[in-house]
């Protein structure tokens, strides 16, 4: 068998294929193609989060919004009413919260001058005084037993309200028969009897002083006193 020469052998090797090469062209178009889809989902996950971000700040906005337009109102609503007495100045804190309703008929009737020139109608030691027009607790004979029960109740049992509450009777209202009732002592059954809508935070010797005047047997006192008119007050 003859042998191949070096030389040929050589000329053979060059005459196989080497391995197929891929061009630059082809690798540039590759890239090109994978920064597209990169670019296309990178693009389509901002929209959609800016979207969702939109809708949430709009809700958002539209949440503050309301909260601002319902506490713009409440601010709008005065929080303490001034009684100007024939024996001095008392300050009621209004509980807005706990009685929206029977509050803004009480500032409703102030600013129409409802008070000016109301009488305190009944004093009772160790109960409360009341200015207005209608009987309110109960007929006079009521009055009269309760005054007895309260002159002699000892103050030192753990009753539920405190003194200088604020309150109106219960029932059907108009602007004839709006009563306005401070109670000068701790009473056990205010629920049954009052709608407490406010406190007193200033005057409390005024209220003491109207309650140490010189009543009748039907608690009614000898002397006129009287609220002269009440002023409305956003803070003190």
């Amino acid at each position: 068998m003859a042998r191949i020469k070096p030389q040929a052998l050589l000329q053979q090797s060059k005459k196989k294929k080497g391995p197929t090469r891929i061009s630059v062209t082809t690798i540039i178009l590759c890239n090109l193609v994978v920064v597209l889809i990169v670019f296309f989902l990178f693009s389509t996950y901002r929209h959609w989060s800016q979207r969702s971000r939109f809708q949430t700040d709009n809700q958002f906005s539209a949440s503050e919004d309301g909260n601002a337009f319902m506490d713009a109102k409440k601010a709008d609503v005065p929080g303490y009413a001034v009684l100007n007495t024939s024996k001095g100045f008392v300050t009621v804190e209004l509980f807005k919260e706990s009685s929206p309703e029977v509050v803004d008929e009480f500032i409703d009737l102030c600013q129409k001058g409802h008070f000016k020139g109301v009488l305190f109608n009944r004093v009772i030691k160790h109960y409360v005084i009341q200015a207005g027009t209608a009987q309110g607790l109960g007929a006079t004979e009521d009055w009269t037993l309760r005054g007895k029960h309260y002159n002699q109740l000892d103050m030192s049992l753990n009753l539920k309200h405190e003194a200088f509450m604020l309150g109106t009777s219960k029932g059907k209202r108009n602007d004839k028969g709006f009563e306005l009732f401070i109670t000068t002592a701790p009473i056990p059954n205010l629920n049954e009897q009052l709608i407490v809508f406010g406190q007193v935070v200033k005057g409390e010797e005024v209220v003491q002083e109207i309650e140490e005047v010189d009543t009748d047997e039907n608690y009614r006192p000898k002397s006129s006193i009287g609220i002269i008119n009440v002023s409305l007050r956003q803070k003190i």
